[in-house]
């Protein structure tokens, strides 16, 4: 413990001075100094312009700092997505591939069994005393889509080929043949009418000639083939195993 004397009574102590006093003496002897009024003004603009673009620095640095890390992951989900459209455009383009390769295998083998289902259904057509002498085939008539399956016997629809967008032409031929009995004639019509693979049955001529010293009726009739319903289709294995 420190004790102080006054060795002169009478006067007071003077008190400690403020450690601010002298900065507040500094203050005011700047100001003392500056006399022009819009230098002070214009420095302190300065001041407060400096102090703001500070702060802008630093929100920005912040905000790009907080915006690396989303950067980063947008660039991984766009590499991602990227492999990913690249794989689904080259599984497009092979399925295209094969949906053409299949498309013109179809094609080709669409008029290889025309003539056997032809055959097929007049022979199962022919009523009995009733034979054929010929069969020719008149050409190919293009029919728009829908043609043939308004055409189709008991409101069948017609099957066209699920890779063709539009209906094949109708194949047109002739059927010739001889019959003893008028009657066989007419249900042959009726059977060829109902057949799902055949349409447009028409008589063409029909006049009684004689053979063998007989007189027997001559028919021409006339008829289109078209692809049956998919309900009317049997496919079986070209291998089967016999025991």
């Amino acid at each position: 413990m420190m004790i102080t004397v006054n060795l002169k009574p009478g006067l007071k102590r003077k008190r400690a001075g403020s450690p601010l006093q002298g900065v507040n003496e500094r203050f005011k002897g700047l100001a003392d100094k500056v006399k022009d009024p819009f230098l002070a003004g214009s420095v302190a603009v300065l001041i407060a312009v400096a102090a703001w673009l500070g702060w802008v620095f630093l929100g920005t640095t912040r905000e790009l700092a907080a915006l690396e890390p989303r950067l980063e992951q947008a660039k991984q989900e766009h590499r991602r997505f990227k492999t990913f459209l690249d794989q689904k455009r080259k599984q497009e383009l092979i399925q295209d591939s094969l949906a053409k390769q299949i498309g013109t295998i179809r094609s080709v083998d669409a008029d290889r069994y025309v003539w056997p289902h032809v055959l097929d259904e007049v022979a199962r057509a022919l009523p009995a005393y009733t034979w054929l002498t010929e069969v020719t085939t008149q050409g190919v008539t293009p029919s728009p889509p829908g043609a043939v399956a308004a055409a189709a016997p008991k409101g069948a629809k017609a099957a066209a080929d699920s890779s063709a967008d539009t209906v094949r032409p109708a194949i047109t031929f002739l059927i010739k043949g001889r019959t003893v009995d008028i009657q066989a004639y007419t249900r042959f019509l009726r059977q060829l009418e109902a057949s799902p693979w055949i349409v447009n049955v028409s008589p063409e001529l029909v006049q009684t000639v004689v053979e063998k010293e007989r007189a027997v009726t001559a028919f021409t009739v006339r008829a289109q083939f078209q692809t049956a319903d998919s309900a009317y289709i049997r496919t079986v294995p070209l291998n089967q195993s016999v025991r």
